[in-house]
């Protein structure tokens, strides 16, 4: 299985932090938000990771450069200018991937959640999602969990938020048009086919979106 952490967004939700710097590179604890997630994957066995990048994609690469410095490869996507959105850069990757899974993982959440786990998950011909708990700022949570953890399409409110953290067979990201587009809509697809299935992680996770809530994270690393 391979690992991917997507980076490319703008992060207008954390102006004015990310004029400057992208989002990824912001400091909680006083590592960039992404060093977290390389030091994640490292310790869960992965020695490559795939990294997209749009926005500001340059300070990324100077920061991380091939990964040496985390005892790892890292590859990178890069989208140009204007970025894919999350199932855009998805099926753009593609062309770095030569394995029948992709791990993904949002790059702008902080979780203690064992990444180790997911990897029984490798040729799982369904799509395997991590869920969380609703934070306070997305009450409405976005999916059902049903039965034999499977997820089921039913109208909001949802008793659970996905934490960005999820696995995918490559079969099915190559069915995705090329060109930008956002990843919700082929989730609410592959709910009624191939089945999504899923866990739930009660442990911490946070959604690094707003400049409190990286102030937040850097507290409490910080302790």
């Amino acid at each position: 299985m391979q690992a991917m952490i997507l980076a490319a967004g703008r992060g207008e939700r954390m102006r004015p932090l990310t004029d400057l710097c992208p989002k990824p590179l912001l400091l909680a604890g006083g590592k960039p938000l992404i060093v977290h997630q390389i030091e994640r994957l490292k310790q869960a066995g992965f020695d490559e990771v795939i990294i997209n990048t749009a926005y500001l994609a340059n300070q990324i690469h100077e920061r991380l450069g091939d990964g040496k410095d985390f005892g790892l490869r890292i590859h990178y996507s890069d989208e140009g200018s204007q970025a894919l959105e999350t199932a855009g850069g998805l099926r753009y990757a593609l062309r770095l991937v030569d394995s029948p899974t992709l791990l993904v993982i949002n790059g702008d959440i902080y979780t203690d959640f064992d990444l180790e786990r997911l990897l029984p998950q490798a040729g799982n011909p369904r799509p395997y999602l991590v869920l969380v708990p609703n934070p306070t700022h997305h009450p409405q949570g976005d999916f059902h969990l049903g039965r034999d953890n499977r997820l089921v399409n039913k109208m909001p409110p949802n008793p659970w938020t996905f934490s960005g953290i999820g696995c995918y067979p490559t079969a099915l990201l190559a069915q995705i048009p090329k060109g930008p587009a956002p990843l919700a809509p082929y989730l609410r697809q592959w709910i009624d086919g191939p089945g999504i299935e899923a866990e739930v992680h009660n442990g911490l996770w946070m959604d690094i979106g707003t400049p409190q809530r990286l102030a937040d994270l850097d507290r409490r690393l910080n302790e």
